[in-house]
Parts: structure tokens; sequence; C-alpha cells
């Protein structure tokens, strides 16, 4: 059965950087009889310029918008309707949230402005009033100005979906969002908007998937934002979460640690459903099949140099490995990730191994040696990620905060034996393969990594016992398959009624199913029975 598919997506895919690119193309190649329509929001000039990666034929188009940058679409509110945005906007930041954001769009999408409203006097003194009413949270009430003036600028890069073109016909590319059959966000907040203006306006089922809940990454990423500021960001990032879950057909978590807290932010758990991200095993195949369990002295460990790593941990934990196992080595492949601030951690790391590990010679004439070294993937020695795992019998994560663990999957598809702190979905991901300790525990760290180098046989067994359920759970194959039949679920409550034409326009017969048509367990009763005929008629 043919479906045509808007995928909505923000600061990814078909981008050729962003967190989202990598398993939403792998969505759209494994899914290759459906259609896919992509709605991408751009979160910086630096992505838009890399530009895209390669689209399957089975893309049929592409549309973007920029969040970055300073947009306005030249048109103002009169008297009447700057009242009517006033009342809206309450609403959305004190009130009814789904009145004020439904209200917004539809004031929007008649009369224009809403940018420029958002960001206006009018707006600032609503926001004022919101921080000061009874019973607002007791961190928004210090709010200054200048905290207010920033929020408006985020408030309305968020909210700038309401105003896009993507949702009605009249286009030659193609219908927009009212005519897509389904709606799969790659994420929640922004990217999570246009589907839930084409679930009201056109009754399109909505499907939303988080491997990283947008709430927890804002939490994570606005530490050091101004209290009042982060105050009322975060209210209105958990306003626009329950909105987003509360409107969701289903809502795909890509792990238990994700679940908990869409659950906390109101998800319904019967509309909740846990797909893993989906890695492609046939990349490691070779080592993990090799039977060669790496250098056995040797620990690895892969991944984004950043402070919620905590290399730091790691080196005092290699520390104390060193006073009990002399020959031991640790090579960290990874560079520093993308931020401020990334690059004097890595700095810092270096020094720290200068200073706990000075080169050691085994001879007067012999040249040093360090103990500790600082790779890249694609250097001389580590070519690919499977030859980084592929260099020591024991991988090590050290992580204060992670979501979905990566890097320990790839690990474990390539046979290897894990040591790794009890965060984010690790013991989920794990699942007894390998050894979990507490998080900030250095001394825990090294006895853990000590004993899987004293034990060779043990670390074979988990090394085999941790491919095997990464095989099993963690597969490209594995979250298509899941994706594929949520697709068919979904369309089965509310049936696909266009008519499927050939690459001639030619009608093709038995394109969709008989059951498709039989009211019933097919045909949930409060669903509405979308046609191309009532969405012609919505849009009008």
């Amino acid at each position: 059965m043919l479906v045509r598919i808007g995928l909505l997506t923000d600061g990814g895919y078909p981008y050729a950087t962003g967190e989202s690119r990598l398993w939403c193309d792998r969505l759209v190649r494994g899914l290759a009889h459906h259609e896919f329509d992509v709605y991408a929001l751009s979160r910086s000039a630096a992505q838009e310029e890399r530009g895209w990666v390669a689209l399957p034929p089975q893309v049929r188009e592409v549309r973007t918008a920029p969040l970055w940058a300073p947009a306005d679409d030249g048109r103002s509110l009169g008297r009447r309707d700057r009242r009517a945005f006033a009342a809206l906007l309450r609403e959305l930041l004190d009130g009814d949230f789904a009145t004020g954001l439904y209200g917004l769009a539809e004031l929007g999408r008649e009369r224009g402005g809403l940018r420029a409203a958002l960001r206006s006097e009018p707006a600032v003194r609503v926001m004022e009033a919101a921080c000061r009413a009874p019973g607002a949270p007791r961190a928004v009430r210090g709010a200054t100005v200048p905290d207010h003036l920033v929020f408006a600028d985020r408030l309305e890069r968020a909210l700038r979906p309401l105003s896009l073109d993507w949702y009605g016909a009249g286009d030659a590319a193609g219908e927009g969002l009212g005519g897509v059959d389904l709606c799969h966000a790659a994420g929640g907040g922004s990217a999570a908007l246009p589907g839930l203006l084409a679930k009201r306006f056109f009754g399109v089922p909505l499907l939303v998937t988080e491997y990283g809940v947008r709430v927890r990454a804002h939490y994570l990423s606005a530490a050091g934002e101004p209290g009042p500021l982060r105050g009322m960001l975060a209210g209105f990032q958990r306003r626009l979460a329950a909105e987003v879950y509360a409107a969701a057909d289903l809502v795909t978590p890509g792990n238990a640690h994700a679940r908990r807290w869409q659950e906390r932010c109101g998800a319904d758990r019967a509309k909740l459903r846990t797909v893993y991200p989906g890695m492609p095993a046939e990349r490691f195949a070779t080592v993990g099949e090799s039977g060669d369990g790496g250098d056995p002295d040797t620990l690895v460990w892969v991944g984004r140099i950043e402070p919620a790593k905590d290399l730091i941990a790691l080196l005092h934990a290699f520390a104390e490995v060193r006073a009990e196992a002399p020959g031991a080595r640790l090579r960290i492949i990874g560079a520093p990730a993308h931020g401020p601030g990334s690059a004097t951690y890595l700095a810092h790391c270096r020094a720290l191994a200068e200073r706990l590990f000075p080169a050691e010679a085994a001879g007067p004439h012999a040249v040093g040696e360090d103990p500790v070294s600082f790779e890249a993937i694609g250097d001389p020695e580590v070519p690919d990620a499977a030859d980084a795992y592929a260099a020591g019998g024991v991988v090590v994560l050290s992580s204060v905060v992670e979501g979905f663990p990566i890097s320990l999957v790839e690990a474990m598809l390539c046979g290897r034996a894990t040591v790794s702190t009890d965060v984010g979905a690790v013991v989920e991901v794990i699942g007894g393969t390998g050894l979990v300790v507490p998080p900030r525990n250095p001394r825990a760290l090294a006895d853990s990594c000590l004993a899987l180098l004293r034990d060779p046989e043990r670390r074979e067994r988990l090394g085999a016992a941790a491919r095997a359920r990464a095989l099993e759970l963690f597969t490209v194959e594995q979250n298509t398959a899941a994706f594929r039949a949520i697709y068919l679920e979904l369309m089965s409550r509310s049936p696909v009624r266009r008519e499927a034409l050939d690459d001639d326009g030619t009608p093709l017969p038995f394109a969709t199913p008989p059951e498709a048509h039989v009211a019933g367990r097919w045909t949930a009763a409060d669903a509405p029975r979308r046609s191309a005929a009532t969405a012609t008629g919505a849009r009008a």
C-alpha cells in the first residue's frame, strides 16, 4: 500500500549535518515503496551551505525554512487583529495553550504579520503580565525587560512554522501537508508544529519520534541562561511538549529513558511505543565476526570530546589501572564536539594526561612512549570507526550525561566487552552483556576495567553476548520494519482515499487493499474519514 508521508525535521535531514539525518536517511531508503515529502527547518547558515545528502527517488519534494535568520512577511496586524493577537498570546503563555497556539496559527494564516507581532512591544507587555500573574512560577517573577526581549526572539523562532506556506494546495510542487497521508515528526518542539497544524486543520495522522526528548535537551542546553529566562523557556517547552503528546496518534521514544521523560511531560502511556535507533551492522561485521579480541592490554574510548563525557574521571581511573597493570594503555579516539568550550576541554584533558602519565621508556636509550593517546577517526592508525573499536580488548564509556549511547552499540556490534557508567539508556542497551558502574566514580571504573583486562575468557563471553544482543535489537532492519508496521497501523485507522496512479497517470487497481474500506477495527470510530474532497474542502 503506497503511503505519502510528510517527514518533518528540525536541524537534520536532508541536510548533510544534524542529529536526525542518519536515521531519517536510513528510514527513507528502507521504505522505498512509500513516498516522502520532506519539510525541513534549518538551524544555521553553515548547515545550509553544506547542502543536502543525496536523496533517493522516493523523496518527491523538499521544502525548507530557516529558524536562524531574521524573517518577516512584511505584513502587520490591524487594531482589531492586534487585540485578538494579545488575547491568544495570553492563552499560549498563561491559559489554554492549545487555544492560543491554534488561534495564532489561524490568525497568521488569514492576516499574516505574526512574526512582527511576536516581537512587538504589546507582546512583551503580555509576557510581563504572564510572569507576574497569580500562580506564576517563582523562577520567572524576576524577569527583566532584556529577559523578555530574548524570550520574544526565541518564541518567534520556535513558532515560525505557524507562518509557513506548507499547509495548503495551490502550487505545482504539491499539495502541502494537507495532502499527505501521514505526518512523521523526527522530534518534538518546532519539528512537530507543522504536524500539529496538519492534524488540527486537515485531520492528517501524526506520528512523533523522539530519540532525544526536546524538553530534556532544553534543560541541558539552557544551563548558562539567566534564571528567569530559563524558567520562561522551560515553561513554553513543557507546554508545547504536552500538546504534541496529546495530539499525536502515536509517540515512539528511542529508549525507556526517553519514555520516562515523555511520561513526566504528560504523554499517555497507551500512545507510547519504544522503537530503538537502527545502526548499520554491516559496517562492523568484519571486526565482530573476526574472532580477534583486540589488544588485551588496551582500553578504548570513542566519542565526541566534551565535558558530559567526563574524560577527567576516565583519566583518573586509568591512573589507578596503571598502578596495578603497568602495561595497560588507553586510547581516546574522538574529536571535540561542536560548541563553546569543547576545544578548551580537550586541551585540559591533554594537559591532565601529560601530568598523570609522563612518557615512559623501556631503557636508557629507548624513546619514551605515552600510555595515553588522543587520536581521531580518519588518522592513519584509525581509518574508520570499526578500526577504533578493534584497537583494544575493552571499550569504556565514562559519561555523566547520555541519551542513547550510540558508541556503546557500535562497540557491541564489534563484539567488544564494555565498562560503562549508569546514565541515560546505558543499562537498557547493555542488558547484562557488560559491566556498569556509578558515574563520577573513578575507583569503581578502574576496578571493572581491571577485572576485564585480567580475564580474557570473560571478555570473550561478554563480547559475544553483546554482539548477539545488538544484532537482535539495534539494527537498521529492525528499525525500518518497526516503522513500516506503524505506518500501516496508523493508515488502518485513517485510510487513504487518494486514487493511486502510475508514472503515466493511469489508475493502479488494487493499490489500496479492500480492508481499508471496511468499517470496524480498521477504522477507529473517532477518527476522521479523510478523502481528497474533504481535504480540498478544508483548505477552501
